[in-house]
């Protein structure tokens, strides 16, 4: 089966892409946002506001799974589309701080709510099963190409407009997205195999506790968290006040990482078929350590420079890629497919659980305390996260669920757009 044959999947997933880039450009706007309101302080401001997204993602992407099968799911979506694009359309008249804090949960109690909906969705869409796991895939894609192009695009947009124009922008991309899930057919959900809402939220929570590739998955949630704190939270002030850069600047640094995890896209296919998953994070789990004790030794010893940021930047987006692109992988290849849905559910939770301990250490440690000793911090974590793989995930942890394994074996991006 065609996958992008099928009118409702293409739709939905045009909807989601819209609304990831249109999360990713209201990322960088807000940063530049925070720095014009509290300048010196943006990265308190960010930090704060960037730990309410999480959360928000935290505490009700949860339940927010666990309930869907109760609601008439075309109609959540397109309702968290239009209190998205309506939250991102007031940032730019905001003149307080408190302000930005509010409509930022807002925002984002809304995109907690639309990823797990849209992810219950799929499985009834694309009923053949190697076409749903190639959706998962392209869903997976399309996040990580978000986290690429989005600072690019935001790096372009700025070099002719204002930093608040973005939030227009993102305003009218989630209004689009709406229209587009509106053009579908979404079915009623069917009724969960849990006979409690809660029991299903932490079906997949109890499935990472008891699997040992995926306790080690957790434990590389912290490492990524920390390495992309430093990059989310601190790039604003960072290329502000330590290199004198101007707000486009800021989004070409963070389009640096972006870069990194291009470079490492384009080879990973090619190397997952040679190379043990678990190889492959663990790597990235040594450049991230790496690249955050680098960032840590330059800011200390006064040294920072375009150059040596940018390549750091790079290395980090290359870290993350290294473990986040397999990932998706690991969690289809550990269950079976009636508890595919509910693992990645629990990712996405646990996965920003992680961000809720290190975006405040990097906001709110790096104003108060500066850069030597927040990232110093914040190294000392992701080796925690790397040496907790290492023992958590066993080189030899057993034998992976057939009946994934076989739909899974070749879900590259050269592969996923052959079958579309």
């Amino acid at each position: 089966m065609r996958l992008f044959a099928i009118r409702d999947y293409r739709h939905l997933f045009a909807a989601q892409v819209i609304a990831l880039f249109g999360t990713g450009l209201t990322t960088v706007a807000l940063g530049l946002l925070a720095y014009d309101l509290a300048g010196p302080r943006a990265g308190t401001v960010l930090g704060t506001a960037l730990t309410i997204k999480m959360v928000m993602y935290v505490v009700i992407a949860p339940p927010a799974a666990a309930y869907i099968d109760r609601l008439p799911r075309r109609a959540v979506l397109v309702a968290l589309d239009v209190i998205r694009g309506s939250v991102v359309l007031l940032l730019p008249f905001v003149s307080e701080i408190w302000h930005v804090y509010v409509l930022i949960g807002l925002l984002q109690a809304g995109s907690a709510a639309f990823t797990p909906t849209f992810q219950a969705v799929i499985p009834d869409i694309v009923t053949d099963d190697a076409a749903y796991t190639r959706a998962l895939s392209a869903s997976q894609v399309a996040s990580t190409m978000e986290s690429l192009l989005s600072p690019v695009l935001a790096g372009l947009a700025l070099t002719f407009l204002s930093f608040d124009r973005l939030f227009l922008g993102t305003s009218v991309g989630f209004l689009l997205s709406a229209l587009l899930v509106l053009s579908t057919r979404i079915p009623n959900a069917r009724p969960s195999a849990h006979s409690k809402a809660w029991d299903k939220a932490a079906a997949g929570i109890r499935t990472f506790l008891t699997t040992p590739r995926l306790r080690g998955i957790m434990a590389l949630n912290l490492t990524v968290a920390a390495a992309g704190s430093i990059v989310v939270v601190n790039t604003v002030n960072y290329v502000r006040d330590e290199l004198g850069g101007s707000q486009s600047e800021v989004a070409w640094m963070l389009a640096a990482s972006g870069t990194g995890t291009l470079l490492a896209a384009l080879a990973l296919p090619r190397v997952l078929d040679r190379i043990a998953a678990r190889t492959v994070m663990m790597a990235g789990a040594a450049v991230l350590v790496a690249a955050i004790a680098a960032a840590a030794t330059v800011i200390a010893a006064g040294l920072a420079t375009w150059a040596g940021t940018a390549a750091i930047w790079i290395a980090t987006g290359i870290g993350m890629a290294l473990i986040i692109t397999p990932t998706g992988k690991v969690l289809r290849a550990s269950v079976g497919r009636g508890a595919i849905p509910e693992v990645f559910a629990a990712q996405f939770s646990l996965s920003h659980l992680a961000w809720l301990i290190t975006y405040p250490i990097a906001g709110w440690l790096g104003t108060t305390a500066g850069y030597p000793v927040t990232w110093t911090v914040l190294a000392g974590l992701a080796a925690a996260g790397a040496t907790g793989a290492l023992v958590l995930w066993p080189r030899h942890d057993g034998p992976e669920t057939t009946s994934t394994t076989v739909a899974t074996a070749r879900h590259t991006p050269e592969n996923l757009v052959k079958a579309a």
